[in-house]
């Protein structure tokens, strides 16, 4: 485990330094008070690319020698690693291939392409689209630069590490997104190697948790799946090379369901105006898991390149999760004055209506029953439960159903 030295570690920063732009910790007062500790947040969603990727990219492109770098550059990535290394490529002047997997956001797609690289799509998850990056780069002659599962990338992470502890040199802990690990490994060895005492904890998706599983059983191992919403964190298999500085150097793991995920992109959205992809919040949900009081804790945001579809889903999804928007059917005589009379209940109760259905034909007895879907916007569940509360005084027998807005 000597490959990954300060004096390594000193050069990625120097040269890391030339491409990226200072992303200063950010002081959260909202979930400082959340959680009663001093909470920072290391905003990666504004870096060059937008994610913090480009950093090991272009320290591991500065390694390389020229022959290999004119060679042409091939990689495989759920988005950010191609969207950094299609970036230095660029600075480079040489050639890039990337390869993504099928279900890649299409902005994700198109930002690499708008930094010269070429774009194939294979495979339904990453561990498929690095296979057929390798075939490619043997059968071509590329030079291959992995994401995480390498020691170069995972240097140039580290400078991460370097930037908080100039900034925050009491950190207590730090907590950093993994995916395959080399994040991880960059942050959490540079940290033990600068002050033994913070505390790194990982944090992935808990149906993507393939490094917990690896360090349980002390040896990398593939999940059966990778199945979260966090795609940038969508690893099955975690990095052989790097494996062992994250098993000594993390001091735990946590895992996070998708529904915090998307519990917590409104957090960000409403409190802090910013926009972060799924993966780079798992460093955010991880937050109410901590078992402290009154310790300085850094949040990594690893990235932001989340398209405007999934960006919607989620505040939809997030709403309705919080009780904020729901749908409730009725069923009411077709006759005149009776929706004035729903709407009545509504309004004393301060529900906001946002979307009305009327279904005629839900009965064939027309005066006895037609369906009405009401959609609402409430302050949360509490309110919620009290429209349908006065719903049900007012005789409507009220049943709560999917939203679709």
């Amino acid at each position: 485990m000597s490959e990954l030295t300060l004096k390594k570690f000193e050069e990625a920063y120097e040269i890391v330094q030339k491409v990226t732009l200072k992303t200063n910790l950010v002081y959260s007062n909202y979930f400082s008070e959340q959680s009663g500790n001093n909470i920072y947040l290391k905003p990666e969603n504004m870096q060059f690319t937008g994610a913090y990727k480009v950093r090991g990219a272009y320290y591991k492109i500065s390694t390389l020698t020229k022959e290999e770098r004119e060679r042409g550059l091939i990689t495989a990535s759920a988005g950010n690693h191609a969207q950094g290394v299609a970036y230095a490529a660029k600075l480079y002047g040489v050639k890039a291939t990337v390869v993504m997997p099928t279900a890649t956001p299409l902005m994700k797609v198109n930002r690499t392409k708008s930094y010269g690289a070429e774009v194939i799509l294979h495979g339904d998850v990453y561990d498929d689209a690095c296979k057929e990056a390798l075939r490619l780069a043997e059968e071509n002659g590329y030079t291959f630069v992995h994401p995480f599962d390498d020691l170069d990338v995972a240097a140039g992470q580290g400078s991460i590490a370097m930037e908080i502890i100039k900034e925050l040199p009491t950190v207590d802990y730090i907590l950093v997104p993994i995916g395959g690990g080399g994040l991880a490994t960059g942050v959490s060895t540079l940290a033990k190697m600068l002050n033994p005492n913070i505390k790194v904890i990982g944090v992935e998706p808990a149906g993507a948790n393939c490094m917990q599983e690896s360090i349980k059983k002390g040896k990398v191992v593939t999940l059966g799946s990778a199945a979260t919403i966090a795609d940038g964190t969508a690893v099955k298999t975690p990095g052989s090379k790097i494996f062992p500085y994250v098993s000594e150097n993390l001091d735990d793991i946590i895992t996070i369901e998708d529904d915090e995920l998307i519990d917590v992109f409104l957090d960000m959205v409403e409190n802090h105006k910013m926009v972060v992809e799924n993966s780079g919040l798992l460093s955010v949900a991880a937050i109410k898991h901590l078992n402290c009081k009154d310790k300085k804790i850094v949040s990594i945001l690893s990235g932001g390149n989340m398209d405007i579809i999934t960006m919607s889903s989620t505040l939809q999804h997030g709403l309705i999760q919080r009780g904020r928007i729901f749908t409730v059917s009725v069923l009411l005589p077709d006759k005149p004055g009776e929706l004035v009379r729903v709407a009545s209940v509504i309004a004393e109760a301060q529900g906001n209506v946002i979307k009305l259905e009327h279904n005629q034909f839900i009965s064939i007895n027309r005066s006895a029953a037609v369906e009405l879907r009401i959609t609402l916007e409430t302050f949360g569940h509490d309110h919620k439960n009290k429209i349908v509360e006065a719903l049900e005084t007012n005789g409507y027998r009220p049943k709560l159903v999917q939203t679709n807005i």
